[in-house]
């Protein structure tokens, strides 16, 4: 989808790459609403993949209960590799730890939620944009005005 930001920049995201623990999931935990927007998402023909460091053993599953591609990134530059596979100028990532700043520096656009697990103040110089919740990162997708109007300059 291609977004314009008001006297400023025009860019396409195809792929949205999105942390696990913390992110997507809080305590190990996807909220329905959560599921729903991955699916709106993906009929509006985003690439949607979970890249997680995996410290509760459940990604792989997760991955496939909602239909993502998966790739494992146990640290930063482990997930910054994983990134590569993915034209940086056509991906955003979502995330909240210190591990996501792999995918945010290989990103046009990062995104870090505010939940429950925390996030790390070492990612802050690292992301565009910090929202209170998953469900409001996926969203500025969808409401491209939103999106559009947090990034005008």
């Amino acid at each position: 989808m291609k977004f314009t930001i008001p006297k400023g920049d025009q860019f396409e995201i195809e792929n949205i790459i999105i942390d696990l623990n913390g992110t997507l999931s809080v305590k190990g935990k996807i909220e329905t609403k959560t599921k729903r927007l991955i699916q709106e998402l993906k009929e509006l023909g985003y690439r949607l993949v979970l890249i997680s460091g995996d410290i509760r053993g459940n990604a792989k599953r997760i991955a496939d209960e909602m239909d993502m591609e998966f790739y494992i990134g146990k640290d930063s530059k482990e997930k910054a590799q994983q990134m590569k596979r993915f034209e940086k100028e056509k991906t955003a990532a979502i995330g909240n730890a210190r591990i996501d700043i792999g995918t945010f520096e290989n990103a046009i656009l990062s995104i870090a939620t505010l939940q429950a697990e925390g996030i790390h103040t070492g990612i802050l110089n690292h992301v565009d944009i910090i929202v209170p919740s998953i469900n409001n990162a996926l969203e500025l997708f969808i409401d491209k005005k939103s999106l559009e109007g947090s990034l005008r300059k």
